[in-house]
C-alpha cells in the first residue's frame, strides 16, 4: 500500500457528524485528531460532538423511531442485505482503514470486514423471523396473544479493537428489530464507523434512524441521554469499570442493557491434548489482533507434562512473527493502540519477571515510531503477579503448570470474569464435564476462535450480561407484550 493510496482514502471518509440524515460539524466547531498507532502520526481530524449534538442525535431517533417501527421486516432485512454487499464491495477499502487507525495487518483487518459483515447478512434474515404466539387461556375462558416489539431508541458505545464487527454487531440488530439509535464510536478508531454510516446512508436507510457522535467527551455526551426518557436501550462494549458505571447510570431510568466486558480468558492444555493442534490455537487466541481482544487468552494452564513442549513449540511461533506497521507486506503483528496501552502491557512483564517470572521469549517494547511490543511468553509465573489477574491487551502469554484436572478448574474459575475459556483435550469424557464446570460464557473446545455472527456471544460475572449474535442477539432490541383476548 502507498502513501498515495492512503490519502486517496482518508480523504473520501466524511469526517463529521451523521445526524437526522446529514453529515455536519460538531455546534462547538470542535474537532479532534486520529491517529495511527504504528507511527503515531495524525491521520485526520474528526468533528467532535458536543452535549448539544447528542442531544440533536436522540432527537433524530426519537423521531424517527414510530416510522422506522412500522417499516416491514422484510424491507428492513433488505436494507442490511444490500449494506452487507456495499461493505465486501469495499472490502479493500474497509481493511486499509482499519490497519490505519487501529493497527491490525492488511489480511487480518480483512478478516474483520468479512466477520463484521456477516453481522449484516445474518440479521438481514432474522428481521423476518421475529415472531410471537397466540394460545388458549389453560382455563378456556380467553386467548392470549404473545408479540414482540421494537425497545426503542437506542443508545450503542463501540470499542476500538474492532472497528467494523463491533459496530455491526451492535447496529445490525437494532436495525433488524426495528430500534433506531445513536452511535458513539471510540474517539481512537472513529474513521471505520463513519465509513459504514455513510454506506449505510447510500443503501437507503431513513434519515434518523441511524445518528453517530464521535466524541473525546463520552461521558458529557452520553450521560444525559442514558438520563432521557425517550432512550430506552443501552449496548456497551468495553471495559468492566465504565460498565459498571454505565449500568448504575442506566439503573435511573430502568434501561434495558447489554453490556459485553472485560476477560480473563484462560486456556487450558491437558495431558492428553494434540500439541500442534493446541499451539496453532495459542497463536490464534493469543495474537489475533496483536492480543487487544476481550476474547484473547490470558493464563495459559498447562499439564505440567506437556509444558516443556508446548512452550517451546509455542516460542519458536511467536519468534517467527513478523511485527510492523499493518499496511506492509508480510507484517502479521501491529502496534498496540497507543503508548498508554503499550505502558501497561510492559508494567505487568516487568511486575512478572520481578516476581519470579522467566522470559521465554520476547519481554520488551520494540524501539522507534509507534507503540509495538515484542511477542511475549513467560514461565514460572507466580500466582501473585498481577498479569494473572488483570486483562493483558497485548501479545503476552503467562504460562502455569498444572496436575489435575481438579486444579485447572479451580485455577480458570480463580477469577471475577467469565467471557471465555479455550480448552484442548482429546479425552470426550473431559470435554463434556468441562462446559458444565467452567464458569464462562463461552468455551472454544479444541479451539482458539469462538466468534461467530450466528452464535451468542457474551459473558457471566462481571464479564457482562446480556449476548449478541445468534438469534438471542436481536432478541436483546425486542420487547415482549402480552394481550390477553376475553370472550372468544
Amino acid at each position: 500500500m502507498t502513501a498515495q493510496r492512503e490519502q486517496e482514502l482518508l480523504a473520501t471518509i466524511p469526517t463529521g457528524l451523521f445526524i437526522a440524515g446529514e453529515w455536519r460539524e460538531s455546534s462547538t466547531g470542535s474537532r479532534f485528531t486520529v491517529d495511527d498507532p504504528s507511527t503515531a502520526q495524525v491521520l485526520v481530524a474528526v468533528a467532535d460532538a458536543s452535549p448539544d449534538d447528542a442531544a440533536a442525535a436522540l432527537a433524530a431517533a426519537a423521531a424517527a423511531q414510530e416510522l422506522w417501527a412500522a417499516t416491514p421486516p422484510r424491507v428492513r432485512g433488505e436494507l442490511l442485505r444490500k449494506a452487507y454487499e456495499a461493505v465486501l464491495a469495499r472490502v479493500d477499502d474497509f481493511a486499509l482503514l482499519i490497519s490505519m487507525e487501529m493497527g491490525k495487518s492488511l489480511p487480518e483487518a480483512k478478516g474483520e470486514v468479512t466477520y463484521g459483515a456477516e453481522f449484516l447478512r445474518w440479521f438481514s434474515e432474522e428481521a423476518v423471523r421475529i415472531d410471537g404466539r397466540y394460545t388458549k387461556s389453560p382455563d378456556g375462558n380467553s386467548r392470549l396473544l404473545v408479540l414482540k416489539k421494537p425497545v426503542g431508541p437506542c443508545l450503542l458505545i463501540t470499542p476500538w479493537n474492532f472497528p467494523l464487527a463491533m459496530a455491526t454487531r451492535k447496529i445490525a440488530p437494532a436495525l433488524a428489530a426495528g430500534c433506531t439509535m445513536v452511535v458513539k464510536p471510540s474517539e481512537l478508531t472513529p474513521l471505520t464507523t463513519l465509513l459504514f454510516t455513510q454506506i449505510l446512508d447510500e443503501v437507503g436507510v431513513p434519515a434518523g434512524v441511524i445518528n453517530v457522535i464521535p466524541t473525546t467527551h463520552a461521558g458529557a455526551a452520553a450521560g444525559p441521554l442514558i438520563a432521557d426518557p425517550r432512550l430506552r436501550k443501552l449496548s456497551f462494549t468495553g471495559s468492566t469499570a465504565v460498565g459498571r458505571t454505565l449500568l448504575e447510570q442506566a439503573s435511573a431510568n430502568v434501561l434495558r442493557t447489554s453490556m459485553e466486558l472485560g476477560g480473563n480468558a484462560p486456556f487450558l492444555v491437558f495431558e492428553d491434548a494434540d500439541i500442534d493442534a493446541a499451539v496453532e490455537g495459542a497463536l490464534a487466541a493469543k495474537l489475533r489482533n496483536t492480543g487487544e481482544a476481550c476474547t484473547a487468552a490470558n493464563r495459559f494452564y498447562v499439564h505440567e507434562d506437556v509444558a516443556g513442549e508446548f512452550v517451546q513449540r509455542l516460542a519458536a511461533r511467536f519468534e517467527a512473527k513478523r511485527v510492523g506497521r499493518g499496511t506492509e507486506e508480510g507484517v502479521e503483528l501491529g502496534p498496540l493502540i497507543d503508548e498508554k496501552s503499550r505502558g501497561k502491557v510492559s508494567a505487568l512483564v516487568d511486575d512478572a519477571v520481578s516476581r519470579g517470572a522467566k522470559v521465554a521469549t520476547g519481554g520488551s517494547p520494540i524501539p522507534g515510531d509507534g507503540w509495538f511490543y515484542q511477542p511475549t511468553i513467560l514461565t514460572e509465573v507466580p500466582s501473585d503477579a498481577t498479569i494473572l489477574s488483570t486483562e493483558i491487551f497485548g501479545p503476552v502469554a503467562p504460562v502455569v503448570t498444572f496436575r489435575t484436572e481438579d486444579e485447572a478448574v479451580a485455577l480458570a474459575n480463580a477469577t471475577p470474569f467469565g467471557l471465555v475459556a479455550y480448552v484442548y483435550t482429546r479425552d470426550a469424557g473431559r470435554g463434556l464435564r468441562l462446559p458444565e464446570r467452567l464458569e464462562t460464557g463461552m468455551l472454544g473446545m479444541n479451539s482458539g476462535v469462538i466468534s461467530n455472527p450466528a452464535a451468542p456471544f457474551g459473558g457471566v460475572k462481571h464479564s457482562g450480561v446480556g449476548r449478541e449474535g445468534g438469534s438471542e442477539g436481536i432478541n436483546e432490541y425486542l420487547e415482549t407484550m402480552y394481550v390477553g383476548i376475553a370472550g372468544i
